[in-house]
């Protein structure tokens, strides 16, 4: 692994774990430092973390993006129209197989799974769940919009456990061949997972301000 991608692999990490929070801001020479880099691979990482929206310029510097509710909201719009599409393909282009895999990915996930472990797979399966519909636009779409959202994980008071038994739900659709079934539940968990995200964010604002958090 180049330089460039193992330090764009850390500041991912250290961004999507909160070790670096919303609104935190970031200089290169302190990357550098942190991480052993040169600036050049740095710049490079920086740049490609703008791209996925996890950081921004501030000034001559960087600055992790704060969490804005607009965008989350739109986020979610986005989700639910790519993973709605993914649905219908799959029912169409039915792979039993690849619907195989990704239950014994959720069978992976027992009672002991860590919370970073519970999210992984949960941000996996969705991502999983769209490159079945063999369109690869659809399916890069899922997992952009899935890494932009991964940071508010950590703002749930209850992170685990959330949509395994949907999940579960839509496998089962799937496998029957029921398109409109299958599309009713991801609407009704994507919109479920939105109002109870956008609902701890507008009702905690103010004190995750006070934590360092920066909630737009």
């Amino acid at each position: 692994m180049s330089q460039s991608l193992e330090v764009e692999k850390q500041l991912r990490a250290m961004i999507l774990d909160m070790q670096l929070g919303p609104g935190e801001r970031l200089t290169e020479r302190w990357a550098e430092a942190q991480l052993g880099a040169s600036r050049t691979p740095v710049r490079a990482a920086l740049l490609r973390l703008e791209s996925e929206g996890l950081v921004c310029r501030e000034g001559r510097g960087w600055m992790v993006t704060p969490i804005n509710i607009a965008e989350i909201e739109q986020l979610f719009v986005y989700r639910e129209v790519l993973e709605v599409a993914a649905m219908r393909l799959t029912v169409a282009h039915p792979d039993h197989a690849g619907l195989d895999d990704i239950e014994a990915l959720l069978d992976d996930c027992g009672e002991s799974a860590s919370v970073e472990e519970t999210h992984r797979i949960g941000l996996e399966f969705h991502v999983r769940l769209a490159q079945l519909s063999g369109n690869e636009f659809i399916s890069r779409g899922v997992a952009d919009a899935m890494n932009r959202l991964a940071r508010t994980r950590w703002l749930e008071s209850d992170p685990i456990g959330h949509g395994w038994a949907e999940h579960r739900a839509v496998l089962a659709a799937l496998r029957e061949g029921d398109a409109e079934r299958a599309v009713a539940l991801v609407q009704a968990h994507v919109r479920e997972s939105r109002d109870r995200l956008l609902a701890v964010l507008r009702e905690g604002r103010r004190s995750f301000r006070a934590r360092g958090v920066m909630v737009a």
